[in-house]
């Protein structure tokens, strides 16, 4: 017997109507590549998705299920093509800009982007491969003053688009489960592949993720989007922000640590979000030359790799800002989890509850993990027992787009992750590397994550990667690469050692060292090691 409950169903229609209606007021502030600024109301929000969606249907022939490319920074245009597009029943695709020219080739034709949305700074990068689209119909241009040039055919300016259409347009009735978006996972182990998402799963995944024990987002926030809306859409935050009536600043390009804090200043921002390598330089940045005001920021929390506990430690001591870890993936809408205290905590020392502080923490409701052992059995949630971290839920994927990668799922439904980790006895996760990451040294298991943590807690060392290298003796041991605060700092191995030595077994520091400028990074802010392990096969790592 069904439960007798309307048919209500849960789509990105559904969230923009909620915050015209209830949050019009509210504020979406861009600042823009050329230093402008630029604001208004989510009810002008609403207006100018209503006109998109009348000049995708009516201009460009954009119909149900078609996929529509964006390839832009984070700005308001951008949200307005998150629902415009979804809106009408077409499918969102954000485009990974820092992949390579081969790959955006790939993901373009792969997908089959019928028009593809473009800011006028990033056309350079779509000129090199426009010849190669098979597809694409139409380029709409971005941001891009009135005298632009470009080599692209087929252009309209994204302005004269919206100018003469109408702010009236019925949304037409969507199923929940039809796909709204489509983001491609980052592509470091092979071709990236099209991860596509429900109507549903985006709106079950942000209101999960506004509530208390998650992001904690109400309408008393402002919040600064740094995570790019070209990556998993942005970990939904264009969504919950809507729900939340939490004002949403934009950065669009001002990513360097200096434009974060002055937009952080200026805007009064409480809250914000981000990968670690984005919050290591604002604190550098911040310890180097102080504000001459105290920031609002209360928080900010962290996804796509570990944030070191230094770091967490080192931004409430100095500056009195919370950094909260966060887990997930392109595969998982992306988050899964959250790491916040709970009162059971208050108890203990500083050290035990920054411990727990730097785990990824436990699953929202809607989701489920578990640890499966090499031996493909249960793990027990001991804090101890490591095994592949696996995952299912309403918001993680159930297949590859025109993919029948079957390795990446188990027979039983649950999606492998390919991490590393444990779980303990309140659920609390801990990554403790990527598969491919561990180094196997002598036969004993070394994780990188944890020896790039404790470095970059030295307090002359502002980032860390480790990988394995080979070893006639013991098969691997570790490398570790580093790149100090300062140039003319100076650390020798004897006292990196030493350093080290507090916290692991002999077996386990690295005795080889190399000091680098920069630590390559993915496209997506993560330590690039398959591009390190390169440098270094190639005698180019010295």
């Amino acid at each position: 017997m069904e439960g007798l409950i309307m048919n209500y169903p849960l789509t990105t229609n559904t969230i923009l109507e909620f915050g015209n209606s209830v949050y019009h007021h509210k504020k979406i502030i861009t600042h823009l590549p050329d230093g402008t600024r630029h604001e208004y109301r989510f009810g002008d929000l609403y207006k100018r998705c209503k006109k998109l969606a009348n000049a995708l249907t009516q201009k460009l022939g954009i119909t149900k299920g078609d996929i529509v490319g964006t390839f832009a920074w984070n700005h308001a245009p951008h949200v307005e093509l998150y629902y415009g597009i979804s809106g009408i029943g077409a499918i969102c695709h954000t485009i990974n800009i820092r992949l390579s020219s081969q790959q955006t080739e790939f993901v373009i034709n792969n997908s089959e982007d019928k028009v593809i949305f473009v800011d006028a700074t990033l056309v350079p990068l779509v000129e090199k491969i426009a010849s190669k689209l098979e597809t694409v119909t139409c380029f709409v241009l971005i941001n891009a003053p009135s005298n632009f040039k470009t080599t692209l055919l087929n252009t309209i300016h994204y302005e004269d688009l919206l100018a003469n259409e109408s702010e009236e347009f019925e949304w037409p009735a969507l199923n929940e489960k039809d796909a709204c978006g489509m983001c491609y996972t980052s592509g470091t182990t092979g071709l990236p592949k099209g991860v596509l998402y429900s109507h549903r799963s985006t709106y079950l995944h942000a209101s999960t993720i506004l509530s208390p024990n998650a992001g904690n987002y109400s309408n008393q926030d402002t919040v600064l989007l740094v995570v790019p809306q070209f990556h998993v859409m942005a970990w939904g935050f264009p969504y919950l922000c809507l729900l939340s009536g939490s004002n949403m600043v934009l950065p669009s390009s001002n990513l360097q640590p200096e434009s974060i804090i002055k937009i952080l200043i200026e805007e009064k921002v409480n809250k914000a979000n981000g990968v670690p390598t984005i919050w290591l330089g604002v604190y550098h940045e911040m310890k180097k030359n102080p504000p001459r005001e105290k920031l609002a920021l209360e928080e900010y929390i962290v996804g796509g790799s570990a944030l070191p506990k230094s770091l967490i430690e080192g931004f409430e001591k100095d500056f009195g800002i919370k950094g909260v870890q966060a887990w997930g993936m392109t595969e998982t809408s992306p988050l899964g989890t959250v790491c916040r205290l709970q009162p059971k905590h208050a108890h203990l020392s500083d050290n035990e509850k920054l411990n727990i502080r730097a785990k990824q923490g436990i699953a929202f409701p809607g989701v489920e993990l578990r640890i499966m052992t090499d031996e493909g059995t249960l793990a027990p949630t001991d804090g101890n027992a490591m095994g592949e971290l696996q995952i299912k839920g309403a918001w993680v994927v159930n297949s590859y787009f025109k993919t029948n990668n079957l390795d990446s799922f188990t027979e039983d439904g649950w999606f492998k992750t390919g991490d590393v980790s444990t779980i303990d006895a309140d659920g609390y996760m801990e990554i403790k590397d990527r598969t491919k990451d561990l180094i196997k040294s002598g036969g004993e298991w070394i994780s990188s994550v944890a020896l790039e943590s404790a470095l970059m807690a030295h307090p002359k060392i502002k980032e860390a990667a480790v990988i394995a290298i080979p070893d006639e003796k013991w098969v691997e041991k570790p490398l570790a690469s580093i790149v100090l605060v300062n140039d003319e700092d100076k650390i020798s191995d004897e006292e990196l050692i030493e350093f080290l030595s507090r916290d692991f077994v002999k077996y386990q520091i690295p005795r080889d060292y190399v000091f680098i400028n920069e630590v390559p990074k993915t496209s997506v802010g993560k330590f690039d090691k398959k591009e390190i392990r390169r440098l270094f096969a190639e005698g180019k790592l010295i």
